[in-house]
Order: structure tokens, then sequence, then C-alpha cells
């Protein structure tokens, strides 16, 4: 698998160049955001307070962050599953100017057609444990704590060489989870088959 090293701010070129399966990772400004924010942006009409023009990278994450005197001390970060935003994923490319979303599993339809079109990817995490990233990011500031708190503000963070991440949706509409649904289902098929098992078998319901 290529493995890609990119910066902050993301050029279109760069992230139309990537595949499904490459390895990616990031170095710059990024930001946090997670249903609330959403919420509180889309739905309720609050403008952000920054710029996302320096910083189109977005993590779909709830980090643990505690202060620590005048400044923040970082205890650990998680992509969440991104697949829960896809209510506001076409909004959230288009109107922040996003160039890569970072979060667990992949997005929808509606998603991938608006990176395609402008030229943004989603990307996953390889593994998942708290501490994986904590080395590598540092805590800038923070927007919204108060009004959406600790779990669900927009953090402000600079990374360097975050990741490995494996891209999963690529601006040319391709989707890793998709083409993997399409191989466990082929396999499923094949297993049966070969077990005498028939098509409209249905398991066992327990409850």
């Amino acid at each position: 698998m290529p493995e890609v090293r990119l910066r902050v701010p993301l050029q279109e070129a760069d992230i139309r160049a990537l595949r499904i399966g490459d390895r990616v990772y990031f170095s710059g400004p990024a930001w946090t955001c997670r249903s609330r924010l959403q919420r509180y942006v889309f739905d309720e009409a609050h403008a952000l307070p920054f710029s996302t023009g320096e910083r189109n990278l977005l993590i779909h994450t709830g980090p643990i962050i505690l202060p620590e005197g005048s400044a923040w001390r970082l205890v650990g970060l998680v992509p969440t599953s991104s697949i829960r935003f896809e209510k506001w994923g076409v909004r959230s490319v288009r109107e922040w100017g996003l160039r890569a979303i970072v979060g667990k599993t992949t997005m929808g339809t509606a998603t991938m057609a608006a990176m395609k079109e402008l030229g943004c990817i989603h990307a996953t995490p390889l593994g998942v444990t708290p501490q994986l990233f904590v080395d590598r990011i540092r805590v800038r500031g923070v927007h919204w704590l108060k009004e959406l708190g600790s779990i669900e503000a927009a953090w402000q963070l600079e990374i360097e060489e975050l990741g490995p991440f494996l891209v999963d949706i690529d601006t040319e509409g391709n989707n890793h989870f998709n083409r993997l649904d399409l191989r466990i289902e082929a396999n499923r098929r094949e297993a049966y088959r070969s077990l005498g098992i028939a098509e409209d078998f249905e398991y066992t319901k327990l409850y």
C-alpha cells in the first residue's frame, strides 16, 4: 500500500491523487467535531467562530482533554464513527471547504458524491487505542467549550505525522468498505454452497 505524507492546508491535487487503500499521515492544523457541534452550526444556525480555510482537515472525535494550568493536556483521542454524521456530511464538506475527514468506518452515498465533486477524502484509523496519537498532537485551543461541553467542543489541534490512516473514500467515488461488503457477501454465498446451506436459511432467534 502506498504511504503518503500530507501537510495541512491540504491541496486539492494531492487529495485527488489518493486512492482507496492508500495509507496517509497528516501534519499541520486540524480541528474536531461531533454531532452536537454540527447540529449547533447546521441546524441551529451558529456560525463557526474560526476560519476553516487553512484548517481543512476535520477529525470526527470527542477527545479527552484536561486543563493543566493555563494550557491543556490531551489524555486520549479516538476517531468516532463518521456514518453517524451523514445527515450533515454534504454541508460539512461543501461549507467548511474540507479536503479530508478522519473518522472510524465510512460515510454514505450523498457525502461520497460531494467528496467526488469537491475533492475530499475520508480516512479511517488502522487500529483503535486512546493513547495511539497522544504524542503526535498538541492542543492549541478550543471553541464553544461552555456551549457544547468538552467532548463536543471544537478543539484546535496541531498534529505531526498523525497516522497511519487508510483512505476508505477517494475522490473517484470508490469506497473501501463497500467493496469489502461485496467480498464478504461473495464469501458467504460460497460457504453456504460448499456446506449445502440453503440461501433462505434463517438463524435461530433466541429473543
